[in-house]
């Protein structure tokens, strides 16, 4: 992938039938999916290549810091600078991890509670599930520097998510729409699922993820329950097949025959691992067989690509948008990284 990927681009994913790979500008959402599933494998391989092909696209990505258009900037920069700092700090790392997040809580609406998602006009102002992804940067620049604003904006978020964003079952919208000057919710819906009440499965993930993070960082009770409840609602589904890669929504028309979404089992079975570290026995065996499950089965040959094939990513059939045809049952970058991901935390447990 690295002899493939031209200057200043980052990969997205493959199309096998077109042979055609596609990539992206460091704005993109996805860009620090690369970098940081490069650090991952030179954690565990200690390859010098890897590392040096990080340090080189991570240059491309240090601009992003201070980019205020974007709710992602956790995927984009925690997942990449984030680890760096982690595995071979530098000098400069903390402050580009602070500016990453001043630039992020830049979005953050007092009167919503939340963290802006998406732009849009008007008195709009839009919330989506994956932004829980986005609080870990907060609150390492919380920790980092002392100033408890980062902290408060993510527990906030959090709270806010809490109370808007799941039905009683304990799944989740993808979207909720809030008028900016109120607080008020407009509307509830899930653009990248089967319908606008459906359960969209990386949503899920995302969800179970981001809380579980919630609780490791702040330990408050209410953030493992709700991680829980997610863990509890995606486990005992009766749409989830025995081998744990779910389809791409738990409502998907005609389901046995929908696709599976091998990003979203990545990243449930990479949550699974961290969650079953803070619940009781019982839970923490059923958690980990399931990620153990997970992880056996993307490593099948049914979804683990064969060397040199699927345009250098790892994994097969993932599902990016599907109702609107967009990275449907090809490779995702952010599969790549929580599975590598996975694998790490499994192998460390």
């Amino acid at each position: 992938m690295a002899k493939e990927l031209p200057e200043g681009r980052f990969p997205k994913t493959y199309y096998p039938n077109e042979n055609h790979f596609e990539t992206s500008g460091s704005e993109w959402w996805v860009s620090g999916f690369y970098p940081g599933t490069l650090l991952y494998l030179y954690e565990a391989l200690e390859d010098p290549a890897l590392k040096k092909e990080a340090d080189r696209i991570m240059k491309d990505l240090e601009k992003e810091q201070y980019n205020t258009s974007t709710h992602d900037l956790g995927f984009m920069m925690f997942c990449s600078f984030g680890n760096a700092n982690r595995i071979h700090p530098q000098e400069n790392y903390p402050e580009i991890l602070m500016n990453s997040a001043k630039s992020l809580a830049s979005r953050f609406n007092e009167k919503v509670g939340a963290i802006r998602s998406w732009d849009s006009e008007g008195d709009s102002f839009i919330v989506i599930i994956d932004n829980m992804m986005n609080l870990e940067l907060l609150f390492w620049a919380s920790e980092y520097s002392g100033d408890p604003k980062f902290k408060n904006i993510a527990v906030t978020h959090a709270n806010t998510t809490i109370k808007n964003h799941f039905r009683k079952d304990h799944s989740s919208y993808h979207v909720v729409n809030y008028n900016e000057n109120t607080g008020e919710v407009i509307e509830k819906r899930t653009a990248q699922g089967a319908a606008n009440e459906s359960a969209w499965v990386r949503g899920q993930a995302w969800g179970l993820y981001g809380f579980t993070v919630a609780y490791r960082e702040t330990k408050d009770p209410k953030y493992l329950e709700q991680a829980i409840n997610i863990a509890n609602f995606i486990l005992n589904n009766p749409n989830l097949p025995k081998d744990m890669i779910p389809y791409w929504d738990f409502n998907a028309p005609n389901i046995f025959n929908a696709l599976r979404d091998s990003s979203a089992g990545a990243i449930t079975a990479s949550a699974l691992l961290e969650l079953s570290r803070y619940v009781d026995t019982k839970a923490s065996k059923k958690y980990f067989k399931a990620a153990e499950t997970m992880l056996n089965t993307l490593m099948s040959d049914e979804y683990l690509a064969d060397k040199g094939m699927n345009g250098g990513f790892l994994l097969k059939h993932g599902v990016g948008h599907h109702p609107e045809n967009s990275e449907v049952d090809v490779p995702l970058t952010y599969g790549d990284y929580y599975f590598v991901e996975g694998l790490l935390r499994y192998k460390n447990r």
